[in-house]
Protein backbone atom coordinates (compact mmCIF):
# COMPACT_ATOMS: atom_id res chain seq x y z
CA UNK A 1 0.00 0.00 0.00
CA UNK A 2 1.50 3.35 -1.09
CA UNK A 3 1.05 6.86 1.12
CA UNK A 4 -0.33 9.33 -1.42
CA UNK A 5 -2.30 12.29 -1.55
CA UNK A 6 -5.06 12.12 -3.82
CA UNK A 7 -6.38 14.34 -5.58
CA UNK A 8 -9.96 15.21 -4.72
CA UNK A 9 -12.79 16.50 -6.49
CA UNK A 10 -14.63 19.57 -4.99
CA UNK A 11 -17.76 19.42 -2.93
CA UNK A 12 -20.34 21.66 -3.17
CA UNK A 13 -22.77 23.18 -0.95
CA UNK A 14 -25.50 21.06 -2.98
CA UNK A 15 -23.42 18.31 -2.76
CA UNK A 16 -23.24 18.37 1.15
CA UNK A 17 -26.95 19.33 1.84
CA UNK A 18 -28.36 16.76 -0.70
CA UNK A 19 -26.42 14.23 0.70
CA UNK A 20 -27.59 14.72 4.34
CA UNK A 21 -31.52 15.87 3.41
CA UNK A 22 -34.10 13.23 5.24
CA UNK A 23 -30.54 12.24 7.62
CA UNK A 24 -28.23 9.71 6.88
CA UNK A 25 -29.40 6.57 8.43
CA UNK A 26 -32.50 4.13 7.87
CA UNK A 27 -33.38 0.93 10.02
CA UNK A 28 -33.72 -1.90 7.88
CA UNK A 29 -35.52 -5.14 8.80
CA UNK A 30 -33.30 -8.03 8.28
CA UNK A 31 -36.46 -10.46 7.80
CA UNK A 32 -38.89 -10.52 4.60
CA UNK A 33 -41.59 -9.28 5.64
CA UNK A 34 -43.40 -10.19 2.36
CA UNK A 35 -46.09 -12.77 3.35
CA UNK A 36 -48.66 -13.27 6.13
CA UNK A 37 -46.49 -16.10 7.67
CA UNK A 38 -43.20 -13.91 7.70
CA UNK A 39 -45.27 -11.26 9.31
CA UNK A 40 -46.29 -13.60 11.61
CA UNK A 41 -42.59 -14.63 12.66
CA UNK A 42 -41.53 -11.31 12.84
CA UNK A 43 -44.04 -9.36 14.77
CA UNK A 44 -47.23 -10.87 16.32
CA UNK A 45 -47.55 -14.20 17.00
CA UNK A 46 -44.45 -15.56 16.66
CA UNK A 47 -42.83 -12.85 18.59
CA UNK A 48 -44.57 -13.03 21.43
CA UNK A 49 -42.27 -16.60 22.12
CA UNK A 50 -39.60 -15.22 21.56
CA UNK A 51 -40.34 -11.98 24.23
CA UNK A 52 -41.86 -15.17 27.20
CA UNK A 53 -38.23 -16.95 26.74
CA UNK A 54 -36.47 -13.83 27.42
CA UNK A 55 -38.63 -13.04 30.24
CA UNK A 56 -37.92 -16.39 31.64
CA UNK A 57 -34.33 -15.94 31.10
CA UNK A 58 -32.74 -12.41 30.18
CA UNK A 59 -29.42 -13.45 29.05
CA UNK A 60 -31.24 -14.34 25.79
CA UNK A 61 -31.93 -11.05 24.77
CA UNK A 62 -27.69 -11.13 23.99
CA UNK A 63 -29.28 -14.11 21.57
CA UNK A 64 -32.76 -13.06 20.28
CA UNK A 65 -32.16 -9.05 20.22
CA UNK A 66 -30.07 -6.84 18.65
CA UNK A 67 -29.25 -5.28 21.61
CA UNK A 68 -25.58 -6.65 23.07
CA UNK A 69 -24.05 -5.55 19.73
CA UNK A 70 -25.66 -2.43 19.41
CA UNK A 71 -23.53 1.19 20.60
CA UNK A 72 -25.32 4.09 20.93
CA UNK A 73 -23.65 7.49 20.30
CA UNK A 74 -24.75 10.01 23.02
CA UNK A 75 -23.77 13.67 23.17
CA UNK A 76 -24.52 16.86 24.80
CA UNK A 77 -23.77 19.04 21.45
CA UNK A 78 -21.29 21.13 23.87
CA UNK A 79 -17.95 20.51 21.67
CA UNK A 80 -18.49 19.82 18.23
CA UNK A 81 -15.60 19.28 16.01
CA UNK A 82 -14.18 22.41 15.44
CA UNK A 83 -17.53 24.31 15.97
CA UNK A 84 -17.99 24.05 19.63
CA UNK A 85 -21.41 24.40 21.90
CA UNK A 86 -23.59 24.48 19.40
CA UNK A 87 -26.61 22.20 21.15
CA UNK A 88 -27.98 18.85 20.62
CA UNK A 89 -29.64 19.49 17.23
CA UNK A 90 -27.08 20.57 15.68
CA UNK A 91 -24.73 17.94 16.43
CA UNK A 92 -26.99 14.91 15.37
CA UNK A 93 -25.72 15.11 11.47
CA UNK A 94 -22.00 14.36 13.16
CA UNK A 95 -23.48 11.84 15.46
CA UNK A 96 -25.47 10.32 12.31
CA UNK A 97 -22.20 9.99 10.55
CA UNK A 98 -20.52 8.28 13.41
CA UNK A 99 -22.96 5.72 13.60
CA UNK A 100 -22.61 5.12 9.77
CA UNK A 101 -18.69 5.17 10.18
CA UNK A 102 -19.58 2.15 13.23
CA UNK A 103 -21.51 -0.23 10.67
CA UNK A 104 -19.34 0.95 7.59
CA UNK A 105 -15.99 0.15 9.09
CA UNK A 106 -16.93 -2.11 12.52
CA UNK A 107 -19.96 -3.77 11.25
CA UNK A 108 -21.71 -2.87 14.06
CA UNK A 109 -25.36 -1.47 14.62
CA UNK A 110 -25.04 1.94 15.84
CA UNK A 111 -28.02 4.87 16.93
CA UNK A 112 -27.08 8.24 17.83
CA UNK A 113 -28.73 9.63 21.17
CA UNK A 114 -28.55 13.77 21.29
CA UNK A 115 -29.29 14.67 24.94
CA UNK A 116 -30.80 18.08 25.83
CA UNK A 117 -28.88 18.41 29.19
CA UNK A 118 -25.58 19.40 29.86
CA UNK A 119 -26.43 17.80 33.78
CA UNK A 120 -24.04 14.54 34.19
CA UNK A 121 -25.91 13.35 36.50
CA UNK A 122 -29.09 13.18 34.00
CA UNK A 123 -27.11 11.97 31.62
CA UNK A 124 -25.72 9.28 33.57
CA UNK A 125 -29.65 8.66 34.85
CA UNK A 126 -31.00 8.72 31.17
CA UNK A 127 -28.27 6.14 30.03
CA UNK A 128 -28.87 3.71 32.81
CA UNK A 129 -32.27 3.87 32.21
CA UNK A 130 -32.05 2.58 28.65
CA UNK A 131 -29.37 0.12 29.19
CA UNK A 132 -31.55 -2.66 27.63
CA UNK A 133 -31.43 -1.12 25.21
CA UNK A 134 -27.52 -1.26 24.32
CA UNK A 135 -24.87 -3.07 24.20
CA UNK A 136 -21.96 -0.18 24.44
CA UNK A 137 -21.65 3.89 25.11
CA UNK A 138 -19.52 6.01 22.66
CA UNK A 139 -19.34 9.31 24.30
CA UNK A 140 -18.85 12.17 21.72
CA UNK A 141 -18.14 15.76 21.52
CA UNK A 142 -18.52 16.51 25.34
CA UNK A 143 -16.57 19.41 26.53
CA UNK A 144 -14.00 19.28 28.93
CA UNK A 145 -13.90 18.99 31.43
CA UNK A 146 -17.53 17.51 32.14
CA UNK A 147 -16.31 14.71 29.80
CA UNK A 148 -13.56 13.47 32.39
CA UNK A 149 -16.07 13.24 35.30
CA UNK A 150 -19.04 11.60 32.86
CA UNK A 151 -16.87 8.92 31.16
CA UNK A 152 -15.62 7.57 34.83
CA UNK A 153 -18.74 8.04 36.55
CA UNK A 154 -20.45 6.27 33.33
CA UNK A 155 -18.03 3.34 33.32
CA UNK A 156 -18.65 2.55 37.34
CA UNK A 157 -22.63 2.74 36.55
CA UNK A 158 -22.96 0.61 33.78
CA UNK A 159 -22.02 -3.14 33.01
CA UNK A 160 -20.98 -2.49 29.31
CA UNK A 161 -17.52 -0.82 27.33
CA UNK A 162 -18.13 2.92 27.40
CA UNK A 163 -15.00 5.09 25.99
CA UNK A 164 -15.37 9.15 24.71
CA UNK A 165 -14.08 8.35 21.56
CA UNK A 166 -12.53 12.32 21.50
CA UNK A 167 -10.24 11.53 24.41
CA UNK A 168 -8.92 7.50 23.29
CA UNK A 169 -9.54 7.14 19.89
CA UNK A 170 -7.69 10.75 19.55
CA UNK A 171 -4.90 8.58 21.55
CA UNK A 172 -4.65 5.29 19.93
CA UNK A 173 -4.32 6.40 16.88
CA UNK A 174 -1.32 9.22 18.34
CA UNK A 175 0.37 6.37 19.77
CA UNK A 176 -0.04 3.54 16.45
CA UNK A 177 1.84 6.67 14.70
CA UNK A 178 4.13 7.29 17.32
CA UNK A 179 5.18 3.96 17.35
CA UNK A 180 5.96 4.10 13.71
CA UNK A 181 7.56 7.03 14.03
CA UNK A 182 10.03 6.21 16.28
CA UNK A 183 10.88 3.45 14.01
CA UNK A 184 11.50 6.09 11.05
CA UNK A 185 13.98 8.30 13.30
CA UNK A 186 15.37 5.04 14.61
CA UNK A 187 14.57 5.74 18.40
CA UNK A 188 13.52 4.28 21.07
CA UNK A 189 10.14 4.68 22.33
CA UNK A 190 10.29 4.78 25.73
CA UNK A 191 13.24 7.52 25.98
CA UNK A 192 11.60 10.33 23.84
CA UNK A 193 11.35 13.34 24.92
CA UNK A 194 7.40 14.50 24.05
CA UNK A 195 5.40 17.30 24.70
CA UNK A 196 1.71 17.54 24.58
CA UNK A 197 0.57 21.04 23.60
CA UNK A 198 -3.48 21.13 24.85
CA UNK A 199 -4.82 19.44 28.51
CA UNK A 200 -8.18 18.93 26.93
CA UNK A 201 -9.88 15.84 26.18
CA UNK A 202 -7.65 14.40 23.63
CA UNK A 203 -4.29 16.08 25.70
CA UNK A 204 -5.02 14.09 28.73
CA UNK A 205 -5.92 10.59 26.94
CA UNK A 206 -2.58 11.41 25.07
CA UNK A 207 -0.57 11.51 27.70
CA UNK A 208 -2.05 8.73 29.77
CA UNK A 209 -1.55 6.47 26.68
CA UNK A 210 2.29 7.49 25.99
CA UNK A 211 2.59 6.78 29.65
CA UNK A 212 0.88 3.41 29.93
CA UNK A 213 3.24 2.53 26.70
CA UNK A 214 6.44 3.06 28.35
CA UNK A 215 7.06 6.25 27.24
CA UNK A 216 8.73 8.29 30.51
CA UNK A 217 9.78 12.07 29.64
CA UNK A 218 6.15 12.98 29.18
CA UNK A 219 5.76 17.16 29.17
CA UNK A 220 2.06 18.75 28.87
CA UNK A 221 1.25 22.14 28.14
CA UNK A 222 -2.08 24.27 28.62
CA UNK A 223 -3.09 27.55 27.56
CA UNK A 224 -0.80 28.70 31.04
CA UNK A 225 2.03 26.87 30.31
CA UNK A 226 3.79 23.64 31.66
CA UNK A 227 1.69 21.61 33.93
CA UNK A 228 4.04 21.33 37.03
CA UNK A 229 3.17 20.32 40.83
CA UNK A 230 4.68 23.85 41.57
CA UNK A 231 1.26 25.53 39.74
CA UNK A 232 -1.65 26.15 42.34
CA UNK A 233 -4.34 26.92 39.28
CA UNK A 234 -4.86 23.18 38.20
CA UNK A 235 -8.53 21.51 37.67
CA UNK A 236 -8.76 17.85 39.89
CA UNK A 237 -7.90 16.26 36.09
CA UNK A 238 -4.81 18.48 35.69
CA UNK A 239 -3.34 17.79 39.56
CA UNK A 240 -3.67 13.83 38.64
CA UNK A 241 -1.51 14.52 35.07
CA UNK A 242 0.97 16.93 36.82
CA UNK A 243 2.20 13.97 39.35
CA UNK A 244 2.77 11.39 36.43
CA UNK A 245 4.53 13.90 34.10
CA UNK A 246 7.16 16.33 33.87
CA UNK A 247 9.32 14.22 36.04
CA UNK A 248 12.62 16.55 34.42
CA UNK A 249 10.64 19.69 36.76
CA UNK A 250 10.24 21.94 33.72
CA UNK A 251 9.24 25.28 34.51
CA UNK A 252 7.86 27.66 31.94
CA UNK A 253 6.04 27.53 28.65
CA UNK A 254 6.30 25.71 24.90
CA UNK A 255 10.05 27.38 24.63
CA UNK A 256 10.88 25.67 27.78
CA UNK A 257 8.83 22.27 26.87
CA UNK A 258 10.27 21.83 23.50
CA UNK A 259 14.16 22.75 24.07
CA UNK A 260 15.67 19.51 22.69
CA UNK A 261 12.25 17.62 22.62
CA UNK A 262 11.76 14.71 20.38
CA UNK A 263 8.25 15.13 19.44
CA UNK A 264 5.60 17.89 19.36
CA UNK A 265 2.10 16.89 19.64
CA UNK A 266 -0.19 19.62 18.97
CA UNK A 267 -4.13 18.59 20.57
CA UNK A 268 -5.08 22.36 20.84
CA UNK A 269 -5.82 25.39 18.97
CA UNK A 270 -2.88 27.53 19.40
CA UNK A 271 0.12 27.77 17.31
CA UNK A 272 3.92 27.36 18.05
CA UNK A 273 6.40 29.93 17.36
CA UNK A 274 8.98 28.79 14.14
CA UNK A 275 11.72 30.09 16.64
CA UNK A 276 11.07 27.60 18.94
CA UNK A 277 10.72 24.46 16.56
CA UNK A 278 13.69 25.15 16.07
CA UNK A 279 15.52 24.53 19.23
CA UNK A 280 13.61 20.56 19.23
CA UNK A 281 16.44 17.87 18.99
CA UNK A 282 17.29 17.00 15.46
CA UNK A 283 15.59 14.88 12.95
CA UNK A 284 12.01 15.46 15.54
CA UNK A 285 8.56 14.31 15.26
CA UNK A 286 5.92 16.90 14.86
CA UNK A 287 2.11 16.03 14.88
CA UNK A 288 0.19 19.58 14.41
CA UNK A 289 -3.56 17.65 14.84
CA UNK A 290 -5.72 20.69 15.04
CA UNK A 291 -8.57 21.24 12.14
CA UNK A 292 -8.49 22.87 10.22
CA UNK A 293 -5.24 24.62 11.13
CA UNK A 294 -2.86 22.70 12.76
CA UNK A 295 -0.56 24.22 15.45
CA UNK A 296 2.07 24.06 12.88
CA UNK A 297 1.61 24.12 9.12
CA UNK A 298 3.22 21.14 7.69
CA UNK A 299 5.22 23.26 5.27
CA UNK A 300 7.13 25.09 8.29
CA UNK A 301 7.20 21.50 10.21
CA UNK A 302 9.12 20.29 7.55
CA UNK A 303 11.89 22.41 8.20
CA UNK A 304 12.61 21.04 11.36
CA UNK A 305 10.58 17.85 11.20
CA UNK A 306 11.61 14.01 10.00
CA UNK A 307 7.99 13.22 10.24
CA UNK A 308 5.19 15.08 10.36
CA UNK A 309 1.41 13.96 11.03
CA UNK A 310 -1.87 16.28 10.78
CA UNK A 311 -5.48 16.25 11.60
CA UNK A 312 -6.41 17.16 7.89
CA UNK A 313 -6.63 14.13 4.87
CA UNK A 314 -5.19 16.46 2.56
CA UNK A 315 -1.24 15.94 4.00
CA UNK A 316 0.38 12.50 4.45
CA UNK A 317 -0.28 11.11 7.89
CA UNK A 318 -3.37 11.98 8.66
CA UNK A 319 -4.60 10.96 12.78
CA UNK A 320 -8.16 9.88 11.83
CA UNK A 321 -10.34 8.26 14.90
CA UNK A 322 -11.98 6.03 12.57
CA UNK A 323 -8.80 3.90 12.75
CA UNK A 324 -9.39 3.20 16.01
CA UNK A 325 -13.47 3.27 17.41
CA UNK A 326 -14.93 0.50 14.99
CA UNK A 327 -12.32 -1.89 15.52
CA UNK A 328 -12.29 -1.16 19.30
CA UNK A 329 -15.71 -1.55 20.00
CA UNK A 330 -15.87 -4.43 17.73
CA UNK A 331 -13.35 -6.22 19.60
CA UNK A 332 -14.83 -5.21 23.31
CA UNK A 333 -18.34 -6.73 21.94
CA UNK A 334 -16.88 -9.59 20.48
CA UNK A 335 -15.04 -10.46 23.89
CA UNK A 336 -18.02 -9.79 26.04
CA UNK A 337 -15.84 -7.30 27.36
CA UNK A 338 -17.44 -4.67 30.21
CA UNK A 339 -14.59 -2.47 30.14
CA UNK A 340 -12.50 -1.06 27.55
CA UNK A 341 -9.01 -1.22 29.55
CA UNK A 342 -5.36 1.05 28.68
CA UNK A 343 -4.25 -2.70 27.46
CA UNK A 344 -6.81 -2.98 25.26
CA UNK A 345 -6.20 0.36 24.14
CA UNK A 346 -2.10 -0.01 23.52
CA UNK A 347 -3.04 -3.01 21.95
CA UNK A 348 -5.11 -1.32 19.35
CA UNK A 349 -2.56 1.30 18.59
CA UNK A 350 0.12 -1.02 18.02
CA UNK A 351 -2.11 -3.08 15.67
CA UNK A 352 -2.42 -0.36 13.50
CA UNK A 353 0.80 0.40 13.35
CA UNK A 354 1.72 -2.94 12.78
CA UNK A 355 -0.85 -2.65 9.30
CA UNK A 356 1.99 -0.70 7.98
CA UNK A 357 4.68 -2.88 7.37
CA UNK A 358 7.12 -2.56 4.78
CA UNK A 359 5.67 0.51 3.42
CA UNK A 360 7.00 2.07 6.77
CA UNK A 361 8.41 5.52 5.74
CA UNK A 362 7.97 9.31 7.08
CA UNK A 363 5.32 9.87 4.85
CA UNK A 364 3.43 6.65 5.55
CA UNK A 365 3.09 5.95 9.74
CA UNK A 366 -0.30 5.11 9.47
CA UNK A 367 -2.60 3.14 7.00
CA UNK A 368 -5.08 4.54 5.20
CA UNK A 369 -8.57 5.04 7.18
CA UNK A 370 -10.40 3.29 4.13
CA UNK A 371 -7.30 0.30 4.44
CA UNK A 372 -10.71 -2.46 5.07
CA UNK A 373 -7.70 -4.43 7.29
CA UNK A 374 -7.76 -2.11 10.02
CA UNK A 375 -11.28 -2.71 12.23
CA UNK A 376 -10.56 -6.50 11.93
CA UNK A 377 -7.20 -6.34 13.26
CA UNK A 378 -7.56 -3.92 15.57
CA UNK A 379 -10.93 -5.53 17.04
CA UNK A 380 -8.80 -8.54 17.05
CA UNK A 381 -5.73 -7.57 19.20
CA UNK A 382 -8.34 -5.72 21.57
CA UNK A 383 -10.38 -9.43 21.86
CA UNK A 384 -6.75 -10.61 22.81
CA UNK A 385 -6.04 -8.15 25.42
CA UNK A 386 -9.34 -8.06 27.01
CA UNK A 387 -8.82 -12.25 26.80
CA UNK A 388 -5.35 -12.04 28.40
CA UNK A 389 -6.73 -9.81 31.12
Amino acid sequence: MTAHVRARQPISTEDIFGSHEGGKLSVESRLPLDSSRNLSIAYTPGVAEVSRAIAADPALADTYTWASRLVVVVSDGTAVLGLGNIGPSASLPVMEGKAALFKTYGGLNSIPLVLDTTNVDEIIETLVRLRPSYGAVNLEDIAAPRCFELEQRLIEALDCPVMHDDQHGTAIVVLAALLNAARVVDRALERLRVVISGAGAAGVACANILLDAGIQDVVVLDSRGILSQRRSDLTGVKVDLAARTNLRGVEGGAAEALNDADVFIGVSSGTVDEAVLATMAPDAVIFALSNPDPEVHPEVAARYAAVIATGRSDFPNQINNVLAFPGVFRGALDIGARRITPAMKVAAAAAIADLVGADLSARFIVPNPLDPRVAPAVAAAVAAAARDS
